[in-house]
C-alpha cells in the first residue's frame, strides 16, 4: 500500500510515517517509480509504534523493542535481552514518575479551580443578596 493509504487507515500523518522510517522504526520497498510500497502488516506496527510513543516511550527505545512485539496486542518476550529489560525498566520508573507528577499536578488544578468556583458563587450571592437590600432601601421589588 502506498503511503497515502497507509496514513489514512492508522490515523498517522505522512510526515510522521517518514519519520519512523528514517528512526528505523518501519521499512517500506519502494516501487519502481520511487514511491513508497508498504506490506499489509504496517498497519498494527504503525499502531504499535503510536501506542509506544503515546506511552511515553522514546524512538530509541521502541526500536529496541519492535523486534520484540509481533502483535499489538501480544508481546513475546522471547527476544529480549537483558540490556532491554534493563532499559524497560527504567523508562517504567520513569514514567511511574511522570504519572505521580502529572497526579500532584491535576490535583493542584482540581483545586484551584474549586477554589475559584466558590468564590465566584460568594461573589455572585452578594451582588444577588447587595442587589435585594438596594431594592429594600428603595422601595422597589
Amino acid at each position: 500500500m502506498r503511503i497515502g493509504e497507509l496514513s489514512e487507515r492508522t490515523g498517522t500523518p505522512r510526515r510522521l510515517l517518514r519519520y519512523y522510517e528514517e528512526q528505523g522504526l518501519l521499512a517500506a520497498d519502494r516501487a519502481p517509480n520511487g514511491y513508497r510500497d508498504y506490506p499489509e502488516g504496517c498497519v498494527n506496527r504503525v499502531l504499535q509504534i503510536r501506542g509506544l510513543l503515546d506511552s511515553g516511550l522514546p524512538t530509541r527505545i521502541i526500536k529496541q523493542i519492535l523486534p520484540c512485539i509481533n502483535d499489538p496486542r501480544a508481546i513475546h518476550v522471547s527476544d529480549a535481552t537483558p540490556e532491554t529489560i534493563a532499559t524497560l525498566e527504567t523508562e517504567r520508573q520513569r514514567m511511574t514518575d511522570r504519572i505521580e507528577c502529572l497526579l500532584r499536578s491535576r490535583e493542584a488544578i482540581s483545586h484551584y479551580v474549586e477554589a475559584v468556583r466558590a468564590n465566584q458563587t460568594r461573589d455572585a450571592a452578594a451582588v444577588c443578596h447587595g442587589d435585594a437590600r438596594q431594592e429594600a432601601v428603595s422601595g422597589r421589588r
